[in-house]
């Protein structure tokens, strides 16, 4: 750099989302040096052991340098990227720039860099078109590029070729169009057939791609010529999936490196298998009289619209459980060498999805009724599978509710969550043979486990609570004498 370079050069660090994460993996660069950027303009999509979410750069200018390349982890607080705020001739910088030297670092006032999704104006997350390199003609304003990638998208959706902007500008080599909208789960379907975004035609609400258009991009491309011209004398034809290719046996290891989701999963479950004492205790119950129950809701006019499975009784049957045994609700405080009682139940649901095993938690799911307890773990099955669930989400927890069961298992020994003195394992529900009444039927059946933390429950606490807990599943009708 130059020896006025402060008044030129900006980096932009690697944000801290306040949410005790120390790292975050670039798993794509939206922009290359030498491409003009805009304040709020997404610029890389980063992956934490949390989410995977997109980082606005907070100035105007022309990108200098990228630090990192994709694929790489990068700690918080490492400078990612360098942004020439003064590019090109003295008369092209701001006034402002121009007045008094800045620090490299220094973020503009009243801006933070914080993640898309922890507290971004709305304003300065809009996703921005950028300029094509600088060569093929006159500057273009930032107003006029945005306005061509507009008509141009516009255009393409539309099957036909944008309308020049009003008023004429100088021509432009190539505008980028927007970067195509997508849910995470779509982009790795997408990643994994090998789909480019940019050739897919989107059917979901306000443009999104969904998982029916990438597999649709995969399948023979239709006769007609593409909607947009190319520059190749003949049309890109759509990219097909790739080939499944036979077992090479000469290889005998696969290394897949642990990051993300699954590094901190191993961390954490590492930490709390070798800081709690775990105790797990198992029931087996007949449960037929709780699937009655969920059946005869899913017709009870005041639940419309809400999803009813097992799920949702089991919960229900913990939060009662936890009232008459409050003593499981807590946790153990280290430091202080104190038993912090909880007096509120953040009920943690363990959710698989496309990046890992992930544990959001129902805020106050003690002082839910029995339909808001319905719509919140519905929303929060929802926003896991898209890949949207916030670090926010999954702190906080006090008690978790494992469902092995939808896997065919019977139960397992769950590892507890750090901070969390219980967890709750399902099984899954069978039909198998069992005495009722003094004769053998066929019987709805599960088999529930517990862990729990020895240093704050002990073996009667814990075995009265899942007792309690298999008793309401045995008759429902206890969540109304018990509750």
């Amino acid at each position: 750099m130059t020896e006025n370079a402060s008044l030129r050069y900006r980096e932009f660090k690697m944000p801290d989302v306040g949410e005790g994460l120390t790292e975050a993996e670039i798993l794509k660069w939206y922009v290359q040096p030498g491409d003009r950027v805009t304040d709020g303009q997404v610029v890389c999509e980063v992956e934490t052991a949390k989410a995977a979410v997109e980082l606005p750069i907070p100035y105007d200018g022309v990108v200098h340098e990228l630090r990192y390349p994709e694929g790489t982890t990068v700690d918080v607080g490492q400078v990612i990227i360098a942004v020439d705020v003064a590019p090109g001739t003295a008369s092209e910088a701001a006034p402002a720039e121009a007045a008094a030297p800045e620090s490299d670092t220094d973020e503009p006032k009243g801006r933070q860099p914080v993640l898309v999704g922890y507290g971004v104006a709305e304003s300065s997350t809009k996703r921005r078109a950028r300029k094509a390199p600088a060569g093929s003609g006159a500057p273009v304003a930032a107003a006029t590029v945005a306005a061509a990638a507009a008509a141009a998208v516009q255009g393409e959706l539309n099957g036909h070729a944008p309308a020049p902007p009003a008023p004429p500008a100088p021509a432009v080599s190539a505008v980028s169009a927007e970067r195509p909208l997508a849910k995470p789960p779509v982009r790795k379907l997408a990643k994994d057939l090998g789909v480019d975004l940019t050739q897919v035609v989107p059917t979901g609400p306000d443009g999104i791609i969904t998982r029916e258009d990438v597999h649709a991009a995969v399948a023979p491309a239709a006769p007609e010529a593409p909607a947009a011209p190319v520059a190749a004398p003949a049309p890109v034809p759509v990219q097909q999936a790739p080939q499944a290719q036979p077992v090479d046996l000469g290889v005998r290891e696969t290394r897949i490196p642990v990051k993300g989701v699954r590094k901190a999963t191993a961390a954490a479950m590492v930490n709390s298998a070798f800081t709690a004492p775990h105790v797990t205790e198992f029931i087996t119950v007949d449960i037929t009289r709780t699937m009655k129950l969920v059946e005869e809701l899913k017709s009870d006019r005041d639940m419309t619209g809400l999803r009813i499975n097992p799920l949702l009784i089991i919960a229900r049957a913990l939060l009662v459980a936890v009232k008459r045994n409050p003593g499981v609700n807590a946790s153990w405080d280290e430091a202080a060498q104190e038993i912090v009682q909880k007096h509120y139940v953040n009920l943690g649901i363990a959710a698989a999805t496309p990046r890992g095993l992930i544990v959001p938690n129902i805020k106050d799911a003690h002082a839910k009724t029995l339909p808001e307890l319905a719509g919140a773990l519905a929303e929060l099955v929802s926003v896991a599978r898209d890949g949207k669930t916030t670090p926010a989400a999954m702190q906080g927890g006090t008690i978790t509710i494992t469902n092995v069961g939808v896997f065919g298992v019977d139960t397992g020994t769950p590892i507890l969550n750090p901070g969390e003195s219980a967890i709750l394992a399902v099984g899954a529900i069978k039909l198998q043979p069992w005495v009722h009444k003094g004769k053998v039927k066929a019987r709805q059946v599960t088999t529930l486990g517990l862990s729990f933390d020895h240093r704050l429950v002990d073996g009667e606490l814990g075995s009265r609570f899942l007792a309690d807990v298999a008793a309401i599943l045995e008759n429902p009708k206890r969540l109304i004498t018990w509750g």
